[in-house]
């Protein structure tokens, strides 16, 4: 058997990579470590916790007395853990780099002293900030915008540089923009889907016109696994989906697919610190033989239908009730 350490698997795109790893490796034992932040919800992994190749452990990935306790026997180690919404990012910026900085530094340390086979960091495309046209190389100058893509590039750096010092093997991924299922509601994709379901306004940063490219997280699942497989350590794999959008393209498509009027598209003040556009060049990964499987369309559909048909999972997110659960009922229902 293959053991992992899958810190913040409880969120978004860490559920998923759980659910994608334990149906692709029969092999594989899987340990989700997450904090269970607002963001952490073990509703995402209902259909995969009685798994007996699957165990969650409550704790945050900068405490390292749990996170030693954890290390032995541990073959590989996926960090998803982190702060990663913007704008909560300029309103306490302390509590990102002490997550995304000092969290990725207890778990290389507890790594370099178990000799863990393989550590691979999930950074984001953000740590290069926006460029006009053309897009970004691996070998491009990081120049972070907002403190969480400043606390993602120290991450991402502090990685490399236990590979270069300790010989830890560590790979790097720098991802486009995620959607899919089990999305917190706060990003643009699940947050207009619900709100437009709703018929309550969709709030639109500036004119609109931010571009960014979008990739389905089954994919994003499918290309971490893929260097993992295949990526040379000490490396850093850009990946993308080929699907740059305006917010206006999407907003726009959300709209038309569920059948609400563009009244409900309204504009506010732009964000600060707000990147006009993020653009991948994925030649490295596309030259060790991997491609995105999902059109822009069809996985965005996709997800429109998930979100209209789990409501149970996005209403008491939004209203407040899954917090208030868990302050309440943590330690009993587990």
């Amino acid at each position: 058997m293959t053991k992992f350490l899958v810190t913040g698997g409880a969120g978004f795109i860490g559920c998923n990579y759980i659910r994608y790893l334990l149906a692709k490796r029969r092999d594989a034992e899987v340990i989700n470590l997450d904090k269970l932040t607002y963001a952490g919800n073990l509703d995402n992994l209902r259909d995969v916790e009685k798994s007996p190749r699957y165990r969650f452990v409550h704790g945050d990935i900068c405490d390292e007395q749990l996170v030693t306790s954890l290390m032995p026997g541990i073959d590989v180690v996926v960090n998803f853990a982190a702060e990663s919404h913007v704008d909560r990012s300029i309103g306490t910026p302390d509590d990102f780099i002490r997550t995304d900085v000092f969290g990725a530094f207890v778990l290389l340390e507890a790594s370099r002293k178990n000799k863990v086979k393989k550590f691979i960091q999930i950074s984001t495309d953000e740590v290069y900030g926006s460029i006009e046209s053309g897009s970004f190389k691996e070998t491009d100058a990081l120049m972070p915008s907002s403190p969480y893509s400043a606390s993602k590039a120290g991450a991402d750096r502090l990685a490399f540089s236990y590979f270069v010092t300790y010989d830890l093997p560590v790979i790097i991924t720098r991802c486009s923009n995620n959607f899919g299922p089990y999305q917190y509601p706060e990003k643009l994709i699940p947050l207009f889907v619900t709100n437009a379901m709703d018929d309550k306004h969709l709030p639109i940063y500036g004119d609109g016109k931010n571009v960014r490219d979008w990739i389905y997280v089954d994919d994003h699942c499918d290309a971490i696994d893929f260097v993992y497989e295949h990526g040379k350590n000490g490396e850093v794999y850009n990946i993308g989906g080929g699907n740059e959008r305006t917010n206006l393209e999407i907003t726009e498509h959300i709209l038309k697919k569920l059948g609400k009027p563009k009244s409900l598209m309204t504009y506010v003040d732009d964000r600060l610190g707000h990147d006009r556009r993020y653009s991948l060049g994925i030649k490295k990964i596309d030259a060790l033989g991997w491609r995105p499987k999902h059109t822009f369309i069809e996985a965005l559909d996709h997800t429109i239908d998930w979100y209209r048909q789990n409501r149970w999972w996005w209403e008491k997110l939004k209203s407040g009730e899954y917090l208030e659960f868990y302050k309440k009922n943590y330690r009993r229902t587990l």
